[in-house]
């Protein structure tokens, strides 16, 4: 499946860079620290993204307070959230 608007998907173009034929990552994930470009705010303030609409799959199967959602939280020093 493509993601990109280019290639009839939903992300936007110049938010993500393909990876392979099929696959793409959104512009700021390979940082360090890692920071996707459609993210806004301060991480431990307040963000959101700033495409939700249009956000990835990856994005939509990660739900707040998931475990993927809490580890990757962890990883960051951010304290899980509650279910």
């Amino acid at each position: 499946m493509h993601e990109l608007q280019s290639e009839d998907g939903i992300v936007p173009d110049g938010l993500a860079l393909p990876l392979t034929a099929s696959l793409s990552r959104m512009r700021g994930t390979d940082h360090q620290p890692p920071r996707c470009a459609a993210l806004c705010g301060q991480v431990g303030q307040q963000v959101a993204c700033g495409i939700y609409e249009w956000r990835p799959n990856p994005c939509r199967e990660l739900e707040a307070g998931s475990d993927g959602c809490n580890r990757a939280r962890l990883r960051h020093g951010l304290p899980v959230l509650d279910e």
